[in-house]
């Protein structure tokens, strides 16, 4: 059977998921805090850390760091020192997972933390694009 041109493409088209069809794959979870004297408490910390395929500690000191304040993790929630919105952590997050998360060549979240000597890499599973982060 011939098929004209018209038909194949009405046939690749409907094979074709539309850009807006698709949910967003990689989503980080919005942070559950409240703060209770001069502490911040983001309870679900851990769900976080799991989302984002990356070791609790390694996103404490981060967070720390950008926020110039102590932390700590106690059981599934971390503990900032200080007074912080959820505003904060969720930039701070989205910043963490483009730095340390997303490949840089092919945008997708399926990457590790290797970490060589003195250097630390991101080494993606999808595409295997290996690229330094400071």
């Amino acid at each position: 059977m011939v098929s004209t041109y018209e038909e194949l493409l009405e046939r690749a088209y409907s094979k074709i998921k539309s850009p807006g069809a698709e949910a967003k794959r990689f989503e980080i979870p919005a942070p559950q805090i409240s703060g209770m004297g001069g502490r911040t408490y983001v309870y679900n910390f851990l769900e976080i850390c799991d989302r984002l395929n990356r070791d609790p500690q390694h996103v404490l000191k981060f967070l720390t760091r950008e926020m110039a304040t102590a932390g700590s993790l106690d059981g599934t929630r971390a503990i900032f020192k200080g007074k912080f919105d959820r505003a904060t952590f969720s930039n701070l997050l989205q910043i963490y997972a483009s730095k340390f998360v997303t490949c840089p060549i092919c945008k997708m979240p399926d990457t590790k933390l290797l970490r060589e000597k003195r250097f630390t890499f991101l080494v993606c599973e999808a595409c295997g694009a290996k690229s330094s982060v400071l």
